[in-house]
């Protein structure tokens, strides 16, 4: 009998690879969301889906009514009330129930490389870092006091065709087009891991319904290490230049001109990462990533270039990358 699982949202970045591969490998898939699908990112064939709000605990048990699940995936919790609310929910209508967490709640700075699961949670720049550690503890204290079959996920960086790993989006594309400079965080040399959606799903879909996960946490990343420098090249070389201007900014100085975007910067992407999988790869033999950032690159580039609508160019961001230009280049 097929695995009876329910994403909670599944439209976004990571969830819309998931679904997709939980459908091809014949699991029983419902998606709950306030929309039902997307035109960026459509569900698959073969999903039912049901619609209402996930953070409005009645309505979403009015659409559940008494039904029951294998496995239970929260891809839109983000504050320790979604969580709190998830546990009442599904405490006795899921074997499993799996949140999607964050590898930006790791030790900031980093104290050691590679990071494992066992590496601190500690984040004291991002306050989104700091609520999925919030979240992470409450169900930590669900599974040792009442036995809830909780298993927390944390992606790093995941893209695909439609998003840029880049702060600033296609904007950064269209400046290396125009022969325009485009900021990099630091001196360029940091370390940095980007993970395929796909890739990531390939990691995922087999956890669902796993015993040896409940009750623990594991890391989904790619293998592939790159500096920021390289990750630009590969979207320049991508999108057909050839030499890009490149020019290094401190990461303060980014985070100052732009705080939004610097609790981010200063919190995740300033530090260099590099991840252990050894223990994904243990749950999951057989597991490997094998999109390069350069080949994401190019899908990203021909599916902007093929849909115009999503090649937008942000005048905040432009202007944001010439004042820091002037003063750093």
């Amino acid at each position: 009998m097929a695995l009876r699982v329910l994403f909670l949202g599944g439209t976004g970045i990571i969830s819309s690879a998931c679904a997709a591969l939980a459908v091809e490998r014949g699991l029983d898939l419902t998606v709950l969301n306030r929309g039902g699908t997307s035109a960026k990112r459509p569900l698959p064939d073969g999903v039912r889906t049901l619609t209402a709000d996930a953070r409005d605990p009645g309505e979403l048990r009015k659409a559940l009514g008494d039904e029951e699940f294998d496995v239970v995936v929260d891809f839109v919790a983000f504050t320790t009330e979604h969580v709190a609310a998830d546990v009442e929910t599904f405490r006795d209508r899921t074997g499993q129930y799996v949140f999607i967490s964050s590898a930006s709640a790791y030790q900031k700075p980093v104290g050691h490389l590679p990071i494992t699961e066992s590496t601190p949670l500690a984040n004291p720049f991002w306050q989104y870092s700091r609520d999925k550690i919030a979240c992470e503890e409450l169900l930590t204290a669900a599974y040792r006091d009442t036995g809830f079959p909780a298993v927390v996920v944390r992606p790093s960086h995941t893209y695909d065709r439609t998003s840029l790993p880049v702060d600033g989006g296609w904007t950064i594309v269209d400046r290396m087009r125009r022969g325009r400079p485009v900021v990099v965080p630091g001196d360029g040399t940091s370390l940095w891991v980007l993970t395929h959606h796909t890739d990531f799903a390939k990691g995922f879909v087999p956890l669902l319904g796993e015993p040896a996960a409940t009750g623990g946490a594991v890391h989904i990343t790619g293998d592939e290490v790159l500096t920021w420098d390289r990750i630009h090249r590969d979207l320049a070389a991508a999108a057909g230049v050839r030499d890009p201007q490149l020019v290094h900014v401190p990461s303060d100085a980014i985070a100052a001109d732009d705080p939004v975007r610097g609790a981010g910067l200063l919190g995740d992407k300033a530090h260099s990462v590099i991840f252990d999988n050894t223990k994904l790869k243990r749950l999951v033999p057989g597991f490997t990533a094998t999109t390069t950032f350069a080949q994401g690159a190019r899908e990203i580039v021909a599916h902007h270039d093929a849909h115009p609508e999503l090649a937008v160019v942000d005048p905040d961001v432009d202007a944001r990358q010439d004042r820091l230009v002037e003063r750093w280049g």
